[in-house]
């Protein structure tokens, strides 16, 4: 059954959220997994994609937006309509909505900054989930000092 984590950030805007999703993407993919991030829309995809290149000096994560010619030849892929090639094993959800296929992956990570209109989406979200009997986990983030 696929696993669902909440990381809640104690930020209001979407650089800070978009941050984060670089630095947990990262993570998951130093983990060994393959990775999908579900973003809103073509807009919020293309900025990731650009913010994946420079979150940090020292760092590189293989990624394509799906479509692309290089999306089946990397571990991290970006996109906000159809879900990514079988064998990927791990989703970011960006998206307000859960998306209809997310039960394919084994994990999937859900982000939550304190902007209104975030958190009221990603409460349904959370009670969709627990309403059909998956595993939630919140993580709450502490205030990141300068």
């Amino acid at each position: 059954m696929t696993k669902i984590d909440f990381y809640i950030l104690p930020d209001t805007t979407l650089e800070a959220r978009l941050d984060f999703a670089c630095r947990l993407a990262e993570t998951i993919h130093r983990k060994g997994y393959r990775l999908h991030l579900h973003t809103e829309d073509e807009t919020m995809a293309r900025e990731l994609d650009d913010k994946l290149w420079t979150f940090r000096p020292d760092s590189y994560l293989p990624h394509a937006l799906l479509g692309s010619d290089m999306a089946t030849d990397v571990p991290v892929t970006l996109g906000w309509q159809e879900p990514p090639e079988p064998g990927v094993d791990a989703m970011l959800n960006l998206h307000p909505r859960i998306p209809e296929w997310f039960s394919r992956f084994e994990r999937v990570a859900e982000i939550i900054n304190q902007h209104q209109d975030v958190l009221h989406v990603k409460r349904e979200c959370w009670q969709t989930y627990k309403k059909r009997g998956y595993p939630v986990t919140a993580h709450k983030l502490p205030a990141q000092d300068g």
